[in-house]
């Protein structure tokens, strides 16, 4: 029989309840939390807190401060572990938050004490264990974690609100939100998500607040006031930090503070805060159509509460996800009917983190998703769940109430509460990072293959990110000169590398086989070029009819069509920086091939070097064997993959890739010269490393399943 709803006033936030159920959700995600970096943008960010430094646009500068302020805390373990807790710390706030939450919805219900707070605890459970929040929680990829804490702590005192009077003291927790709304959006964009449902909450409860011209001045004020850390990025660029990138100043070639506000430095920091850089359409033109993207939130909702990365449990996942969705669906009819002010604060949220986020951020096809249409369709380079891990976790409020509703009205409704170990358990072993080195050893492996003084051209993120991070915050190889090739079709990076100081070689914590040699520091910046030449170069040039490219001995051939500025720039390396400095292209590097340069291609553990003459293997490409035997004994990669285990992220496949295919080719080699019990040993590892990171079917280990 249905029970007669109790509307009184509301009770005392349990906040002594709501704080210990942050304390175990943080005790979670501390036994599955990272000891290090990991692939993506995990490592950009950790070194960027490291060094004050600036990441790629918008800049994230709050979260730089923030993250530098925590990584300076005494705690005893390594400065990566130091940011990963920060990680979790921010998302075991929002789950006390949402404690509360439910239980004030309960209470609103007439709810008893004991159902309010089983019910809260089911709900904060499921919220904290859903995959991605999981996830992301136990490491520091980016910002998301400390934005979910800012919703949580916006979404209390908006709740806050609405429960008090209509006093100045009561109205100065919308000046309170103003300001956080500002600050969120210093650490990323998203931290304007909440705005919309305070505009509507607030113009459907007291509307008459937007007419008092105080109250909306103090408002304004105090949201201006929280942009402010935005000011960190140009005095921070003027002072060229290691990491700047979009260096956001006027004063890129001579550092004087009294550019540091000019126009040119206002011009560059909006456009770095609005990530002109990256060209995204405007939201009108569609990507793909607008169900295809929802659809993709659809794919990573039924990954929240059981993670089947290799489809062994289709249909219990798609049960789940139903499940999961009925139950969000009903608890949101029960929120409307037993507290509609907060109602209409959550649902507008609700509706900002699903339909209009997913509208908004316009992504095209995600790596793992509609995998049965043609390679042809625009994919994004990796799955983008963690952009929706907000409404993932927020979702676990309204499945919490409805657990409540359902057992106040059977007694079998209990049996709900079971829902909550489901993804507790069935995520655990693909949420947790305990024991994942792989990122860090894969960076500290990519510059050991790099001979004193190198020069290193990469192609993305995780070539890329693990290298900066090894080099700033571990202090591993500094005098390896790491460039992307997509940034150089960009004016700072070229600037930037002009002026790289040296950093002298430290033989004694270098690699072995580097020792017993003098290395002489070069004289002179990779590409010999002044700034103003650099900015001439034009960002396309055609070539109607092939090219003969030479350099001292080196000789090319580029194919008509058309050069890009990062191109230009690549064979300026070539030119300039050879033989005084090694050059080196990552394991995926198209140039070598595109430039028709592959006679001059020597594999050196996990990188290509281009020599100064051609080589002698008659298939173009060869392998240094002793080099490469040398460095794959001082390798951690691979025995971090087997210890790390199942590869769930199958858009990072490239690292466990590139090291067993170096391994497998060195194995060859060694066969052939003779050593058959070391070049079984380098093969079993190799398998091992596939078979460890469930690569059987790349490799024709298996077949295919069906």
């Amino acid at each position: 029989m249905a029970r007669e709803v109790e509307t009184g006033a509301p009770t005392a936030p349990p906040y002594a309840w709501g704080a210990l159920a942050a304390l175990c959700v943080f005790a979670l995600y501390l036994a599955t939390l990272a000891p290090t970096t990991a692939l993506w943008d995990t490592s950009e960010y950790i070194a960027a807190a490291k060094v004050l430094g600036l990441p790629h646009p918008p800049g994230n500068p709050l979260f730089v401060l923030i993250a530098h302020a925590f990584g300076l805390l005494p705690i005893p373990v390594s400065y990566a572990a130091r940011i990963n807790i920060l990680a979790a710390l921010c998302s075991s706030i929002a789950a006390g938050t949402w404690f509360l939450l439910i239980d004030s919805v309960l209470a609103r219900g007439g709810v008893s004490t004991v159902r309010r707070r089983v019910c809260a605890s089911a709900g904060v459970i499921i919220g904290a264990s859903a995959f991605t929040v999981w996830n992301q929680s136990v490491v520091n990829e980016k910002v998301y974690t400390i934005s979910l804490a800012l919703f949580a702590v916006i979404t209390w005192l908006m709740l806050r609100w609405l429960d008090g009077d209509d006093t100045r003291r009561n109205d100065s927790k919308l000046v309170a939100i103003a300001f956080l709304l500002g600050a969120g959006y210093a650490i990323h964009p998203a931290g304007l998500l909440p705005g919309l449902a305070v505009v509507v909450t607030v113009a459907s409860q007291q509307w008459r607040k937007f007419l008092q011209p105080r109250l909306v001045a103090a408002v304004f004020g105090a949201f201006i006031l929280g942009l402010t850390p935005f000011i960190l990025e140009p005095i921070r660029a003027a002072q060229a930090p290691v990491m700047n990138e979009g260096a956001p100043t006027g004063c890129e070639t001579k550092l004087e503070w009294s550019c540091t506000f000019s126009e040119q430095t206002y011009t560059k920091l909006v456009a770095n805060i609005n990530r002109d850089q990256y060209g995204k359409p405007s939201v009108l033109d569609r990507q793909i159509s607008f169900g295809a993207q929802l659809d993709m939130w659809w794919l990573y909702f039924k990954w929240q509460w059981l993670r089947d990365p290799h489809g062994s449990a289709p249909y219990a996942q798609l049960l789940l996800a139903l499940t999961m969705l009925a139950l969000g669906v009903y608890g949101a009819t029960v929120h409307w009917k037993w507290n509609r002010p907060s109602f209409i604060y959550w649902a507008t949220f609700m509706v900002t983190l699903t339909v209009l986020l997913v509208y908004y951020m316009n992504f095209k096809y995600g790596f793992s998703q509609a995998t049965g249409l043609a390679d042809s369709v625009p994919r994004e380079v990796r799955d983008r769940d963690y952009f929706y891990l907000w409404s993932f976790s927020a979702w676990s409020v309204w499945v919490g109430v409805a657990i409540a509703e359902i057992w106040q009205r059977t007694r079998y409704g209990s049996a709900l509460l079971a829902l909550a170990a489901v993804p507790l358990v069935g995520n655990w072993s693909a949420a947790s990072r305990r024991n994942d080195t792989v990122a860090r050893d894969w960076g500290v492996d990519l510059l050991n293959s790099v001979e004193p003084y190198g020069v290193i051209i990469t192609g993305g993120d995780n070539d890329t990110f693990p290298l900066w991070y090894a080099q700033f915050v571990e202090g591993v190889r500094p005098d390896v000169t790491v460039i992307i090739e997509g940034y150089l079709d960009m004016d700072w990076p070229v600037h930037q590398l002009l002026r790289a100081p040296v950093h002298i070689y430290d033989a004694a914590a270098g690699p072995a086989i580097y020792r017993g040699r003098t290395w002489t520091p070069p004289s002179h910046p990779a590409i010999r070029m002044s700034v103003a030449q650099s900015d001439s170069v034009p960002d396309f040039t055609e070539l109607r009819t092939p090219q003969i490219f030479r350099s001292g001995a080196i000789e090319g051939r580029i194919g008509a069509g058309y050069l890009e500025r990062k191109d230009i720039f690549v064979l300026r390396l070539i030119t300039d920086a050879i033989p005084e400095r090694p050059l080196y292209f990552t394991m995926g590097s198209a140039y070598p091939k595109r430039f028709g340069l592959e006679r001059y291609v020597v594999t050196e553990g996990l990188v290509q070097r281009l020599m100064p003459t051609p080589t002698t293997d008659s298939a173009g490409r060869t392998m240094d064997v002793a080099r490469t035997e040398a460095l794959w004994q001082i390798y951690g990669g691979p025995a971090a993959i087997i210890r790390r285990g199942d590869w769930i992220d199958r858009a990072s496949l490239a690292t466990p890739v590139d090291y067993t295919i170096v391994g497998l080719n060195l194995s060859d080699a060694l066969d052939r010269d003779g050593k058959t019990s070391r070049a079984r040993q380098i093969r079993d590892e190799s398998i091992a490393v596939i078979k460890a990171a469930r690569m059987d079917e790349i490799f024709g280990l298996t077949p295919a399943p069906r």
